[in-house]
């Protein structure tokens, strides 16, 4: 029975003072444990790999589970929303996201560290949305801006601090860390929420829920990932699981858009899709953050495993994307509705492609200056990449369509992401024996460098099988650098291509809010 504060229809005025700061306080808590996720165990795959007895590929399933039951999750909030409250979703959401960690930290074999961030991230999917919902109903509506300010720079900060404290902890106490920390954080914003947005409750209904669009759902989305991640240790589609999975993933995807553009109440309003803004921003965004967030991933898995750096190092070296991000986000926040958005995402595809491309001439002998300034670079691409597309996207929506657009577009965004990083590392693996064997084929014994490299290892005390075995690894790790230059190269041409996508869309008017921008058809 929903509570009399709940059901009225009269929204609750703004809070003031302690109670404002401590709101605030408590929901950007949340915000940043819930992204800070998504990035702190990037670095520590190696670790987690090497612990739990399994390859580094097998261990970015670790990321890959968190993100596609987070995305799959995500098209319920509105749903719980409207049954439980916003405030008791919220809180119950951030409880048990503690609990998911505390078992992620505990999980003895990768098996059930998977199965535990398949909870972590199903639980995680309404905080943020919900997050920034209850921050701009604290704030009165000519201070929304500071609001979504605040709640930006949360989600900014996050994956600077991610990288470096996962890789400080990983290298100075040990990887089930990165998840009890989430403990102390957790229980303190879900108490700071209860006390301070507990009376705020908002209204409550029994409404139906699409049953058959979510089992649908999570069925395509689910054997998509699956076969992703395990096509490159079972032959692709010369194994009979791959092929079942292939199957499961192109029937399921066919039922569920047949399903979800008939029902009455759709878990996602696909209809959004015949709107022009929608679309286009949509899947700009989607193909740019898998290639983005697959090279995240990418990254620091090279400088460990083929470069020598350790975890803390690997986080200094991602650590800088956000300091641009930082100082040029709210100007990008003041001007969004008065230049162009598409404009805005061109500079974004620009500096992205910039930043790869320089990533594309790396090489063995990098310093860390020359992997540090593309990364810095790359920040200035994230300040002008979330925000214009999202106002894009949103242009020419009733305002009763936006809590539906936004949960099918961030569906979409984070979906791609465990799609994009488990295509980058399989990718990254294939090029890498394609380069390996390439080198092989200029070594013989009739190659005087070959034979003077072997020579000086042996005349150094090697015996033969060992100085091949040095040879072999230096090889390796050439192998893996090139294919990294190799998918660095191509991320940067798909971001600008992705250039013509965003100018399919039809301009928004300057200064128009997103339900009355300039349509979309």
């Amino acid at each position: 029975m929903a509570s009399p504060e709940s059901t009225s229809p009269l929204a609750p005025p703004p809070l003031t003072g302690g109670a404002l700061a401590l709101g605030s306080i408590a929901l950007s808590l949340a915000t940043f444990m819930n992204v800070l996720d998504t990035s702190i165990a990037n670095v520590s795959i190696p670790a987690i790999s090497g612990d739990l007895a399994v390859s580094p590929d097998q261990g970015t399933w670790v990321i890959t589970s968190f993100a596609v039951a987070n995305a799959i999750s995500l098209p319920l909030t509105g749903w719980l929303t409207r049954r439980y409250g916003q405030v008791r979703l919220f809180t119950m959401a951030i409880l048990l996201f503690v609990i998911a960690s505390f078992l992620c930290a505990l999980a003895p074999t990768l098996g059930w560290l998977i199965v535990f961030r398949v909870l972590q991230g199903a639980v995680a999917g309404p905080m943020i949305p919900l997050s920034q919902s209850l921050l701009l109903a604290s704030y009165p509506k000519e201070k929304a801006g500071s609001a979504l300010a605040i709640w930006a720079m949360t989600t900014l900060v996050a994956p600077v601090v991610g990288p470096l404290l996962g890789g400080w902890i990983t290298d100075n106490i040990s990887w089930p860390w990165i998840f009890y920390i989430n403990i102390p954080v957790g229980l303190a914003a879900a108490a700071a929420t209860w006390l301070i947005y507990q009376k705020r409750e908002t209204p409550t209904a029994r409404v139906p829920v699409d049953g058959v669009g979510l089992g649908l759902v999570i069925l395509w989305v689910g054997a998509m990932q699956i076969l992703l991640d395990r096509g490159k240790d079972l032959d692709w589609f010369g194994s009979g699981q791959i092929v079942i999975l292939a199957v499961v993933a192109v029937v399921g995807f066919a039922l569920f858009l047949v399903w979800e553009l008939t029902d009455r109440h759709p878990i996602v309003d696909l209809r959004l899709f015949a709107r022009r803004n929608f679309w286009t921003s949509t899947v700009a965004m989607s193909l740019g953050y898998g290639a983005f967030f697959g090279n995240v991933v990418l990254l620091p898995l090279w400088l460990q495993q083929y470069m020598g750096y350790t975890a803390t190092w690997a986080g200094l070296i991602l650590a800088p994307v956000g300091l641009l991000a930082i100082l040029i986000t709210p100007f990008v926040g003041k001007n969004v509705n008065r230049v162009d958005p598409r404009i805005f995402a061109t500079a974004a595809f620009v500096i992205f492609a910039a930043a790869l491309l320089m990533r594309s001439w790396f090489n063995t002998q990098a310093d860390v200056f020359t992997l540090l300034v593309p990364t810095i670079i790359q920040g200035a691409a994230m300040a002008v990449f979330f925000i214009p597309l999202v106002n894009l996207s949103l242009s020419g929506l009733a305002p009763e369509q936006i809590p539906a657009a936004s949960g099918l577009f961030n569906f979409a965004r984070i979906t791609a992401g465990a799609f994009g990083t488990s295509i980058v590392t399989t990718f990254w693996d294939r090029r890498a024996t394609l380069h390996h064997q390439q080198l092989v084929e200029r070594i013989s014994q009739y190659d005087p460098t070959s034979t003077q490299a072997l020579s000086g290892l042996q005349s150094g005390g090697m015996t033969q099988p060992q100085s091949y075995e040095m040879i072999n690894r230096v090889i390796d790790q050439q192998a893996f650098m090139l294919s990294a230059n190799d998918i660095f190269f191509v991320s940067a041409l798909l971001f600008l291509l992705l250039i013509g996508v965003v100018w399919l869309a039809r301009p928004v008017k300057a200064g128009a809010a997103p339900a009355d921008a300039g349509g979309a058809h």
